[in-house]
């Protein structure tokens, strides 16, 4: 479904059944939202934990799939963001691999050029999770200006304004990280890391792997029907930080995921992913769980960061405002 033309997508999502949703469908991409929240450590502003919050990333988290079917240049642009088409040689379709990513989307999509490909063929699912991760550290960064400045009575005269936009910067964080949330849940599905996206295809089979269209009934209708919360928070792994440059966390998630694309077949091979048995709604358990711990994972180390980011025109640096050095309201409000 994924790879439709836009001036077909419309059509095809009306007649999609509840249990097909484009990437986990709706039910996996809500509980990576919902466990990851759930997980989240005491460092994370409260704001971020609390029950609705869970509630409110686990709906963000379907908008990037939601908002499907808005217009050409809409989904022309974004759909390739759910995915990676990785060839077996780890390349993405024969042009840059995995493991040695330009730094942007632009130099990617000349790289795949060079190969007569390009990334809306390919995907961009590492710069759309890099996106969405560098806005929340953003986000988290004013709201450390925010809450610092709300709080300093010497500011006291611009307090109304701290309070009102921290408030929806709020928001906004909730929105980034549900969107995040998106993205990293599809970096856990096997299946939008390969160029076998749904079925084996045109390749060179000698396993014998199966051609039917496999992805959406994987996705959706055994993660809804067979795959629960409790499941998921009972396969979430140990938080792990990373002291690398978060490409090359990127790159290392979507990596651990496309090495479990043979096993997935494999897997269908055995009968693994018929209705009953057990083995399908396992894999896809651990796998949102892997999401979700990845995006717990990822929240805390844009909040880690967004201690040292600046914020506002002119920029003014987040420590000097916490530290009463700097009032913000004038790069905050706007001196244009």
């Amino acid at each position: 479904m994924k790879r439709l033309a836009p001036a077909m997508l419309a059509a095809a999502l009306v007649s999609l059944t509840p249990g097909m949703a484009l990437a986990w469908g709706s039910t996996g991409h809500r509980i990576v939202g919902e466990a990851a929240v759930r997980a989240l450590p005491p460092e994370i502003p409260g704001f971020m934990r609390t029950p609705q919050a869970a509630i409110d990333i686990g709906e963000y988290s379907r908008e990037p799939d939601r908002a499907k079917g808005a217009g050409r240049v809409h989904d022309n642009d974004r759909d390739p963001g759910h995915f990676l088409d990785l060839s077996d040689d780890g390349t993405a379709l024969g042009g840059p691999p995995l493991s040695a990513l330009p730094a942007t989307r632009a130099e990617y999509d000349t790289a795949l050029r060079a190969v007569g490909q390009d990334s809306w063929k390919a995907g961009y699912l590492p710069y759309a999770i890099i996106d969405r991760y560098q806005q929340l550290a953003k986000d988290l960064a004013y709201w450390r200006v925010l809450t610092a400045a709300e709080a300093n009575p010497a500011w006291a005269a611009h307090k109304a304004f701290f309070t009102a936009d921290r408030i929806r910067r709020e928001q906004q964080i909730l929105i980034a990280a549900g969107e995040l949330s998106h993205f990293v849940g599809d970096g856990s599905q096997p299946l939008h890391v390969t160029v076998h996206f749904n079925g084996w295809g045109d390749f060179p089979n000698p396993q014998g792997y199966t051609t039917a269209k496999i992805h959406g009934p994987f996705e959706g209708d055994l993660v809804q029907a067979a795959v629960t919360e409790a499941g998921v928070e009972a396969r979430m792994l140990t938080p792990k930080a990373c002291d690398c440059a978060i490409a090359r966390r990127v790159a290392d998630y979507l990596a651990g995921t496309g090495a479990l694309v043979v096993p997935l077949y494999e897997l269908e091979k055995a009968g693994g992913l018929a209705p009953g048995d057990p083995r399908g709604p396992a894999f896809a358990a651990r796998q949102i769980a892997v999401g979700a711990s990845e995006l717990r994972d990822l929240i805390v180390q844009a909040w880690r960061v967004s201690a040292n980011e600046t914020v506002g025109y002119k920029p003014v640096a987040v420590a000097d405002v916490v530290a009463g050095r700097v009032d913000p309201y004038p790069a905050l409000y706007g001196t244009d």
